[in-house]
């Protein structure tokens, strides 16, 4: 009995430092490519889907537009024989990425790694993307060096025991009794522009002092970076992981997708089951510590927090709840108008404002539905640029463009936070193709002058839009929507 025991100690030992090992190998990329596929009906854009599993093929985002390309994560197996069909079917297509591994190590010779710098405050900067680290110290510098204006906030810790981080920006005497603005990134791992945008933001409200009528009636809560276990392992193991790094009790795949795992209509459409899956939405809602610390903070101030703002990236889109269907609050039209008016401020990037089912894909369980769930009025994803050139794989040249670009919104967001919210402007006519803002004068004007709203009390009931026969079966597919 004694040796059978000894046994099966013996084996759990070897199948645990198995997995260890085959954890911390690093992932390597080579010879992967990604395609730019462009169906043009929706008969091939099913033809995709359908071959996606048995030619391992991995879709970066998905479009509700039949005629829209989606980009395409090809493993080198699949690269000839996905040519030839898509050559019998006439779908074209053109290779975005011609070697993953290439672009990654590219990216990645842009990587701030240390903690000190005898010449800085901080070691810190905006031309480099930063390990968990580098962001860590930044935050706990800035609550040290400005302690009227900054409170640093653990909230819990992830699965594997990094802390997590909110940064509160108040220069109340009261902090906490003012309406409030919440920002959070780094919930998907892989995208490495969140974070970046997010730190941007802080330093700019703590450090810059023309922006302090921004701080002059609203308060600020700011969370970087949501999945830390994620971030780092993007950077030491798998540059394109996506999820957190939980363990399974039923399966040797890790982690849960964190936009899949809030407690708002969890488990619907665009949520895998499937613990393998980019998108496994978890075994129930708030399955993960990072979801659950988050989402209980929020509760606790989502009678100051007025409005939600979720940053991922990629595609420049302003996206509007709700998420897990084509189903509009009825505000829609406030949040809808407040989106526009954001948008209008960007200069170098034009991003594209809409519902997000109806503009994308359903996703059930994501972050905004919830919080706007919760009666935070104005809630949004933001999914900063760019638009599939680099993909999940920004070039750190352009980090200070887009942070620069997107920090003027907040003027917008400041103005109407100090100010709201009262009643509800009904959602009269949903618009049903959002349309992409342009920063001219002009259209600014038109879209003022044609917004119309009527004021009434708000509704207990949402405005909804039968989809397509068309739309009905693309949000009903179990695919990994790994955008948002």
């Amino acid at each position: 009995m004694m040796s059978l025991l000894l046994a099966i100690a013996l084996s759990c030992v070897f199948v645990t430092s198995q997995v260890a090992a085959e954890e911390s190998e690093v992932v390597s990329y080579a010879g992967f490519q990604v395609w730019k596929i462009k169906p043009n009906s929706e008969k091939e854009w099913q033809f995709i889907l359908d071959i996606k599993d048995s030619y391992e093929l991995e879709l970066w985002n998905e479009r509700r537009m039949t005629r829209d390309p989606i980009d395409v994560l090809i493993p080198p197996q699949s690269q000839t024989k996905l040519k030839s069909k898509l050559a019998e079917r006439k779908i074209s297509y053109v290779v975005v990425i011609s070697d993953l591994q290439t672009a990654i190590d590219n990216q990645k010779t842009n990587i701030n790694k240390t903690t000190s710098d005898s010449k800085a405050a901080y070691n810190m900067d905006w031309i480099s993307y930063q390990r968990l680290n580098n962001i860590y110290a930044f935050l706990t510098y800035l609550n040290t060096t400005y302690p009227k204006l900054v409170q640093l906030i653990n909230i819990g810790s992830s699965y594997e025991k990094r802390p997590l981080y909110v940064i509160r920006i108040s220069n109340s005497s009261s902090p906490g009794t003012r309406p409030a603005i919440w920002i959070d990134g780094g919930i998907h791992a892989r995208e490495w522009i969140s974070p970046a945008v997010a730190t941007y933001i802080i330093q700019q409200l703590v450090e810059v002092p023309a922006n302090a009528k921004l701080l002059s009636n609203v308060d600020w809560y700011i969370m970087p970076v949501v999945n830390p276990d994620g971030y780092e392992f993007t950077h030491t193991t798998n540059r394109m992981w996506r999820k957190t790094r939980s363990v399974s009790s039923t399966s040797s795949c890790r982690g849960v997708d964190p936009n899949r795992n809030f407690g708002f209509k969890w488990g619907g459409l665009g949520a895998s089951t499937n613990p393998c899956q980019d998108t496994y939405r978890g075994t129930k809602a708030f399955s993960e510590p990072e979801t659950l610390a988050t989402s209980n903070f929020i509760k606790g101030k989502s009678s100051q927090i007025k409005l939600y703002l979720t940053l991922h990236s990629y595609g420049q889109y302003a996206l509007i709840p709700y998420g897990y269907d084509v189903v509009y609050p009825p505000d829609y039209n406030d949040l809808l108008a407040l989106a526009n008016n954001a948008a209008s401020k960007f200069v170098k990037y034009t991003y594209t404002v809409g519902n997000s089912a109806d503009l994308l894909y359903a996703a059930s369980g994501a972050s905004d539905d919830w919080a706007k769930s919760i009666g935070i009025k104005y809630s949004y994803t933001f999914e900063l640029p760019d638009k599939g050139t680099y993909d999940f794989l920004l070039p750190a040249s352009d980090i200070l463009p887009v942070c620069e670009d997107f920090f003027p919104a907040f003027d917008v967001f400041a103005a109407k936070v100090a100010t709201c919210c009262g009643a509800a402007t009904t959602t009269i006519k949903p618009r049903t193709t959002p349309t992409t803002r342009k920063t001219t004068a002009a259209t600014r004007k038109t879209t003022a002058a044609t917004r119309k709203t009527t004021a009434t009390t708000r509704k207990t009931t949402t405005t909804r839009r039968q989809p397509t026969t068309a739309t009905s079966k693309r949000t009903t597919t179990k695919c990994p929507c790994v955008c948002g």
